[in-house]
Parts: structure tokens; sequence; C-alpha cells
């Protein structure tokens, strides 16, 4: 059961900003990269693309990637190794994807059924590893021993922070400060990675390089922030998954933090035994986002997701203006204009 709970966030005081700039710009290399996904998602082995296929074709905007062929055109590069990257980039996030729903025991990924719910835990990691491993082999075609290390190097960082999510699950005595670690790792390194190298293949120079690692870190931030505060303010619609899914899987989140360090002691026993003893019924969440609301904590989710953004906007300022620069500004407003 669906616990239908949309909190008032407040003003987000945010333009809408729009994607369809950046999927414009990226069109005709898109269409390639889509190419190279259905040609690397390929087997003889019947269930890998089967697996792959369910999650690659479910609809998700592709945001990663079309920052890879973005950041690349933005220099002027010609070549072909921003359509390898750009998959390279989107197999690691949809790897990483099917290794989060067995994580999590998630059973709804972009409104459809998770791979683990059709074909098990194991069949999931395992296709998770061969996208992984097709990944790296498009990163060692392309020949750029500075993209493959960015790319190998946000891998691992990835990894780590699961497995510190893993170690702060449940436990409420989580700082603000390792909660930002965790996501800065697990969801922020991957769209840094894809920013940076775009440059890094197009020789843009250590200037632009650092300036797009730093918008795609910033943007990360803000964008898993702002799925913070969708999962109890938001919609299913929003999130591609069932609302209230990160109370009911004792998800420590920005929300969550925020609300349990400005309770009450009785409060804080609420939330304890919400969280770390598994009493998250729908009762509980409907408890739940009342105190998120007495202690603002979505509204100030949001407000650091707009600090965030900001900063990624503020990384931009000294790369060549044009179309592009103007597309990786609207996607920042865009990601955060998703609470409106």
């Amino acid at each position: 059961m669906t616990l239908g709970v949309v909190l008032n966030i407040g003003d987000t005081k945010t333009n809408a900003g729009s994607v369809q700039p950046l999927i414009d710009l990226t069109k005709a290399d898109m269409a390639r990269v889509n190419e190279f996904i259905l040609a690397r998602a390929g087997s003889d082995v019947e269930m890998i693309p089967e697996v792959a296929n369910h999650l690659i074709s479910s609809g998700g905007k592709r945001l990663r990637p079309m920052m890879t062929l973005a950041t690349a055109r933005m220099f002027g590069y010609e070549g072909t190794g921003h359509i390898s990257l750009a998959t390279s980039v989107e197999f690691m996030h949809t790897a990483t994807l099917l290794h989060d729903d067995v994580v999590d025991e998630s059973d709804l990924r972009r409104g459809k059924s998770t791979a683990r719910m059709i074909w098990g835990n194991q069949a999931s990691v395992l296709v998770g590893d061969f996208l992984l491993g097709q990944a790296f082999k498009m990163m060692v075609d392309v020949g750029s021993l500075e993209a493959l290390d960015v790319l190998a190097t946000s891998a691992s960082v990835i990894a780590e922070g699961e497995v510190m999510q893993l170690a702060a699950a449940k436990n409420m005595d989580t700082t603000e400060e390792e909660y930002l670690a965790v996501i800065k790792a697990k969801t922020a390194a991957l769209f840094s990675a894809a920013a940076e190298v775009g440059p890094i293949i197009a020789d843009a120079g250590d200037g632009p390089r650092k300036a797009l690692s730093s918008y795609g870190l910033n943007l990360g931030l803000a964008f898993q922030l702002i799925d913070d505060a969708l999962d109890y303010g938001g919609s299913a619609a929003d999130l591609g998954k069932n609302t209230g899914d990160d109370f009911r899987e004792g998800k420590i989140t920005m929300p969550v933090l925020l609300a349990y360090n400005r309770g009450s002691d009785e409060e804080r026993v609420f939330w304890k035994q919400a969280m770390e003893e598994g009493n998250n019924d729908d009762a509980s969440l409907a408890k739940a986002t009342e105190l998120m609301l007495k202690a603002n904590s979505i509204a100030d989710t949001v407000q650091r997701a707009r600090d965030f953004g900001e900063m990624a906007r503020e990384a931009l300022v000294d790369l060549p203006n044009g179309a592009h620069k103007d597309a990786l500004i609207e996607v920042i407003d865009f990601c955060i204009s998703r609470v409106n």
C-alpha cells in the first residue's frame, strides 16, 4: 500500500528549467549512444540482454551520458570517443541501479518491477557486473588513460558509497556530514566523472576539466537531496518508485536527520523505533511526515539542494558562453524544480 502524503515544501524560488535543450543538443550523438547500448548489452547468454534491456529501456532521461556528450562538444570535439565514454557512463549507472535494488530489496524502479523481482537477486548482480565489464572495455577502446582513470576511480568511489550507506543504515546517530559523504560517493561521483571526461578527450585543459568536475559533483548532490525530499513530499510519478520507500527501508536521509536533530526527546524515540527497529508501517510514515513538516526538514533539504545548485552554476562561470553552457545551467534548474 502506498500512502499518498504530499507535503508543502515551500516556495522553491527557482526557475523550472528543462532538460530539453540538452536533449536537442545531443540528439544525434545520443542516437549513436543508443545503438552502442543495444550492441554492447548483447550476449549469447540469453538472460543478460533480457535483464539489461529491462532497465535500459525503462524510460530514464540518460542525463549522465548526455552530460558527457555535451561537455565534449562544448570544446569542439569531433571524434567518436565521446560516444563510447557516454555509453560507459550509462552502463555504470545501470549497473549501480541493478546492484542498488538488490541491496535495498526494492520492488519498483521507474514505475516497473525491478529486475530482481523478475529474475532474482543473483541475476541482477551478475548482469550488473557484466555491464561494468563492458563499460571498462569501451573506456579502454577510447585510449585515454586520463578518462579511464576518472571513470575507474568513480566506480571505486561509488562502491565505497554503497558500503558507507550500509554502515549508516538504520543508524540515527549518523551526522549530516556523514550522510553528505555517502551521497557524494554514491550519487555525485558519477555525475562528476560524466561531466569531466568530456573536456578530457577534447583536450580542453585543466581549468575546464576541474570546472566541469565541480559542476557535476554539486549537481549530483543537489539531485540526490531533491530525491530525498520527494520521497516524503512528492509522488510515485516523480520518483519512479513508491513514495515512502526510503522510510520503509530504514534509510537515513537528510529530511530524517534534520527532523530527528530538531525533535523533542519523545520524537527522537519515535525516529529510533521507526528507523532502527523497523516500526515503519503506514501509520508511522504519516507521523514521520507530520514531524518533518513541524521541523521544516523537507523545505530545508530543498534549500540545501538549491545551495549545491548555485555552486554548480558558479562552477560554469568561466567556461565558454553558448548553447552547451546554457543547457547545463537549465539542467540545474530542472533538477531542483522537480519539487514544484
